[in-house]
């Protein structure tokens, strides 16, 4: 069995893995792209135009925010945040609500050490010969054409 196979086994079967987390497989494409984790991403000046990528495992718009929508990526460093304006989230938001793995571009914003992407483009990303989507509440992973879509990724937190 391959480590992909291994941490797809872990979140079939509990949910979670204790084994690399589901980025870590993209990590060496990411950084060829230039994509910084979310532990490099402390270290990014204020301003600057970075690329994030993550498991999306919170989309926050509440009533209060004004249009605005929040997004918390995981990463196998850690977490980063991504806020997404109005216009920028009604230009995509059917990406926003339904990418399991995320990729944001924009400039950095760090604000009394809160540190966050103003998020101004979007990619959807798929491990290697997988497809990963949202189904309801949950995320389901497809490994090959073959394989029935039951094994569940870690669920995101969908706040309205």
């Amino acid at each position: 069995m391959s480590p992909l196979e291994h941490t797809l086994a872990d979140y079939r079967t509990t949910g979670m893995t204790v084994g690399p987390q589901v980025m870590s497989y993209l990590r060496e494409e990411l950084k060829r792209d230039g994509v910084l984790s979310a532990h490099e991403l402390k270290r990014a000046v204020n301003g600057r135009w970075v690329k994030i990528a993550g498991l999306v495992i919170v989309r926050q718009r509440p009533g209060t925010a004004k249009g605005f929508c929040f997004l918390t990526l995981e990463d196998e460093t850690g977490t980063s945040n991504a806020v997404v304006v109005p216009d920028m989230f009604q230009r995509h938001r059917t990406i926003i609500h339904t990418a399991s793995l995320l990729q944001v571009e924009g400039p950095v914003q760090i604000v009394d050490d809160v540190i966050h992407v103003r998020a101004r483009k979007f990619k959807k990303l798929s491990l290697p010969r997988t497809e990963v989507k949202q189904t309801g509440h949950g995320y389901r992973m497809r490994v090959t054409p073959e394989e029935d879509e039951s094994s569940p990724m870690p669920k995101s937190h969908d706040f309205r």
